[in-house]
């Protein structure tokens, strides 16, 4: 029998939905909460759902499908051009997402994909987006108490 690794499946698929609209936020440069609110529920419950059949695929080409199939059109957000650091990958940042909204689920005690569209609208996001802050490498339970919080502790 092989191993399921650490995680559960359903929480490997979450990350990589975050990691996806990650991916495609900063292909397209727009605001993450505007390529959520693009990508609509219904897109989301279908990129978390079959998420091991699309992370099987190139990333590019994923990303292209939701691109197209969604009408995301170019913005003029680009946080990585702004990074005066080191950027952090799209699995980085999809995997912080990961952690927040997984809390945010199991504390709210509503679907993942609900808890997703959430964060992403909510004020924690742009925070976690500012690579030249800290914020997007703080401990999990720190970022969420600031989310619970409505503002930074």
């Amino acid at each position: 029998m092989v191993g399921q690794g650490r995680e559960s499946q359903k929480d490997n698929d979450l990350f990589f939905a975050c990691s996806l609209i990650e991916y495609i936020s900063r292909k397209t440069k727009n605001i993450r909460a505007d390529v959520v609110n693009k990508l609509g529920k219904d897109r989301i419950s279908k990129i978390y759902d079959l998420a091991d059949v699309y992370h099987c695929d190139n990333i590019d080409n994923v990303s292209d499908y939701f691109i197209d199939e969604a009408n995301i059109c170019s913005g003029e957000y680009d946080n990585v051009a702004d990074c005066g650091y080191a950027v952090p990958s799209h699995w980085d940042i999809g995997k912080v997402y990961k952690r927040l909204i997984k809390m945010v689920a199991e504390d709210e005690k509503i679907e993942y994909v609900d808890a997703l569209i959430e964060v992403y609208n909510s004020f924690i996001s742009p925070k976690i987006d500012d690579y030249n802050s800290s914020v997007y490498y703080e401990n999990p339970n720190y970022i969420f108490e600031c989310y619970k919080e409505k503002k930074m502790l």
